[in-house]
């Protein structure tokens, strides 16, 4: 047992370490100059834009807009590249249109992923004494957990600290797909011994967020979890990130999720308006507090 808790930190430590979380330093830019080099617009573009700017009195992206050589996503591309806030516009990436926070970072969905985000950082992610992976659960399938989890990971990687996503749902894993991520190797892989190199990867589109697949579909998903090898890998993880979000199997399925949410530490419930019972988000939130040690609160899913 002890040879094999080793050979599990050793491929946490490659992959997150040696492949996945590739070191920069963060650089000042105009706008102009991310908007020169993202629109490949030519030394004579932007002389006239700095001359309509300076006629017009404008700032350098309405100038940019009002000659046709920019559009209002453009600018808001630029900008966010300027203040370090990483989303992802649709001319860029493969990303699913339910990853909202990425696609569409100034909706009123985004916002309240923002909100809600505020909230986990004082409850949660406090500080290192009490750091903590979040198991995202949910009572039964179709409650948004997966949506949720993606969602919130993405508002998480946006406050600049690397964020990890593990899709834990063994049993039904949509992660990858969302993120247009193509891998057969994952959590399954790493808890059974058959992990390579660079399990972990990076979303090209936002740069501080990092997804670790589920993998291939284990027969024995409760089992996996169970064992001593997942707990050493959230704790791997929890110190090699700033953020651990886990994606859990619905309650429905069995106790994977709170097996899970054990391991982390923390644990969210996310209900459907309208569908969720009562008794079975008392059950739950019951369940969790007995063995998770801390439940954030209760998400009611609207979307």
């Amino acid at each position: 047992m002890a040879k094999f808790r080793d050979s599990r930190l050793a491929v946490v430590e490659q992959t997150t370490v040696e492949g996945a979380i590739p070191t920069s330093s963060v650089h000042d830019r105009a706008l102009g100059d991310i908007l020169q080099q993202t629109k490949n617009l030519t030394a004579e573009q932007v002389d006239q834009i700095l001359a309509f700017q300076r006629d017009k009195r404008l700032r350098f992206g309405e100038a940019a807009i009002a000659l046709g050589f920019a559009t209002d996503e453009d600018i808001l591309f630029a900008l966010s590249q300027q203040f370090h806030y990483h989303y992802a516009p649709a001319e860029q990436h493969q990303l699913s249109s339910e990853l909202v926070v990425a696609n569409r970072p100034f909706s009123r969905q985004a916002e309240r992923f923002r909100a809600i985000r505020s909230q986990l950082m004082m409850r949660v992610f406090g500080g290192e004494p009490s750091k903590m992976a979040l198991a995202v659960v949910s009572p039964d399938s179709g409650d948004g957990k997966t949506y949720f989890s993606a969602n919130l990971a993405i508002a998480l990687s946006q406050l600049g600290g690397r964020t990890l996503l593990v899709d834990a749902d063994l049993r039904g894993p949509r992660q990858q797909g969302l993120f247009g991520i193509e891998s057969m190797s994952g959590l399954s892989s790493v808890l059974s011994g058959r992990a390579e190199a660079n399990v972990i990867q990076q979303i090209p589109a936002l740069p501080s967020l990092y997804l670790l697949p589920a993998g291939v579909l284990p027969p024995n998903p409760l089992e996996l979890v169970e064992r001593p090898a997942f707990g050493l890998l959230i704790r791997e993880l929890k110190s090699k990130f700033d953020h651990v979000i886990v994606d859990t199997p619905a309650a429905i399925y069995g106790s994977d999720a709170s097996v899970i949410a054990s391991r982390c530490g923390a644990a969210l419930v996310v209900a459907r308006k309208g569908k969720s019972q009562l008794r079975s988000l008392q059950d739950l939130v019951g369940t969790l507090s007995d063995g998770a040690g801390h439940v954030a609160g209760v998400i009611m899913n609207e979307y």
